[in-house]
């Protein structure tokens, strides 16, 4: 299967926009708290409650840390299945769509000895590489996996539960693997949390301080707040952390209100042990047993022997650097534009390793010659595709309309995909996926257009010139770092 994903964005301000991390970093936390000070049947019990699947290709390099891909899915039933309550979608503004949107999608990094952790924000509308799919919003590859793998075992004779069970595990493999491919690094566990669970952890913990730099009051995400310093219960912080609408950079400005957010829940839990009562720990059970997934392998307890150092200070919130905030698709569709090459660079930085690719010997453009193939229905693209790696140094070869199998994807052809010329040439078109062909002799590359096809030379990319040089993108770098060991919340817009 090929081909663009199909976005399941839920839109600004709708479900599936809050961060897990919220979740499981305080629950960690919270259980770290716990562990060192309470009865230890206690913790067993609860985690014992936690639904676990297994079977999802995890397990990174052993790298001197344990990388956890926390993910907040938009569900209208819990951890185990059951539809939510008709008060309980009324409470999280739960319409009747069906679906899985992954719209929070989040690396954390915690080095073996506990003492630190590193949350990197992945956006939801990053434009990726997804397996067996092709280019699309990473928010999709869990979603658009799924319903395919649906379609293939409906008629089976398997139940309709074990449909949904496989086609589940389907998905949620397949987002795993987009996001190592992205960032460079493996996944070791996998923890999956509800709207619900964030409502339900919110209220265990007794509400969350939040501060904002100005009023708001923006009727889709039902964020309606004086400015100023103010506690939040449930419902209200789902609506703080979905706003997307009236915030200047739009889905980026929603990350930075769900970073501060986790880090004023975790700094809460660590300094005031928020939930060494134990009532408040019978409503941290009941969230964690309804709205939590983790991976089956992966041993909690132990893990969480290993946070009994970590202190608020040491927990840190980042984000990947974005080359276009308002990119667009040869279909018209808004998507983030990132550089896989630079998104690696950046959590490289963070984790105190090199990006683990092996350096590729620099290539004279004037060396290569470039047949561009026309697979798609945009009559002229070939020759204009062409013309822009001329502008690149490139030698154009033959160009024309494609006769080989259909396309529905973009790429480029070369006889080894470790040709030095033919990535080359991928990374001078936007990063496109290369492709061995037995039909390519050693050192010939071409280049297959489809009607995916948004980089130099394409109607989309009208805000590039020839050279492929951005003329209206807007690029946003990191920003600092927020942590959850500052005194109070951060004010923000």
């Amino acid at each position: 299967m090929s081909g663009s994903v199909p976005s399941r964005s839920s839109g600004a301000g709708g479900p599936g926009t809050v961060g897990p991390v919220q979740v499981i970093v305080a629950l960690l936390a919270a259980l770290v708290v716990v562990v060192t000070g309470f009865a230890w049947h206690s913790v067993d019990a609860l985690i014992s409650n936690i639904e676990r699947i297994g079977d999802l290709g995890l397990g990174g390099s052993r790298d001197g840390a344990v990388d956890i891909l926390l993910v907040g899915v938009d569900s209208r039933t819990d951890a185990h299945g059951n539809p939510l309550t008709q008060a309980e979608r009324a409470m999280l503004h739960a319409g009747d769509e069906v679906g899985t949107n992954t719209d929070t999608i989040v690396l954390v990094r915690v080095p073996n000895d506990g003492r630190s952790a590193t949350a990197i924000s992945l956006p939801r509308d990053s434009y990726v590489d997804i397996p067996g799919f092709g280019k699309g919003k990473i928010n999709s590859a869990y979603g658009a996996t799924k319903e395919a793998e649906r379609a293939k075992l409906i008629g089976t004779g398997l139940s309709d539960s074990e449909v949904d069970k496989r086609a589940t595990q389907a998905g949620r493999k397949a987002l795993i693997t987009t996001v190592a491919n992205l960032t460079g690094i493996g996944v070791d566990h996998y923890a999956e949390v509800s709207l619900l669970g964030f409502v339900l952890l919110t209220e265990a913990v007794g509400g969350v301080d939040v501060c904002l730099n100005h009023a708001v009051d923006e009727w889709m995400s039902g964020a309606d707040f004086p400015a100023g310093r103010q506690k939040l219960d449930g419902p209200q912080a789902l609506s703080f952390v979905r706003q997307r609408h009236d915030l200047e950079r739009g889905d980026l400005d929603r990350i930075v209100r769900q970073q501060v957010f986790m880090a004023q829940l975790v700094g809460q839990v660590l300094s005031a042990k928020t939930l060494a009562n134990p009532s408040r720990l019978g409503q941290l059970s009941e969230a964690v047993g309804r709205t939590v997934v983790l991976d089956e392998d992966w041993d909690v307890l132990t893990f969480l022997q290993q946070l009994k150092d970590l202190s608020g200070g040491q927990v840190k919130f980042e984000t990947i650097p974005v080359t276009d905030l308002n990119g667009m698709t040869g279909d018209g569709e808004s998507v983030v534009r990132v550089d896989p090459k630079a998104v690696k660079s950046y959590v490289a930085s963070l984790v105190g390793e090199s990006s683990g690719e092996t350096p590729q010997p620099l290539v004279n453009p004037d060396s290569v010659t470039v047949d561009v193939y026309n697979a798609g229905g945009v009559a002229g693209l070939a020759g204009k595709v062409s013309q822009a790696l001329s502008a690149k140094g490139f030698r154009e070869g033959t160009v024309t309309n494609y006769s080989g199998r259909s396309a529905s994807s973009s790429r480029v052809l070369a006889a080894d995909t470790s040709d030095s010329r033919a990535k080359a040439v991928a990374q001078a078109l936007g990063g496109l996926t290369v492709v061995a062909d037995e039909s390519m002799s050693p050192g010939s590359v071409g280049v297959v257009l489809a009607s995916d096809y948004s980089g130099p030379g394409s109607a989309a990319s009208s805000m590039f010139d020839l050279s492929g040089t951005s003329t209206s993108a807007t690029p946003v770098p990191p920003a600092p770092p927020i942590d959850a060991g500052q005194n109070g919340p951060k004010c923000v817009n």
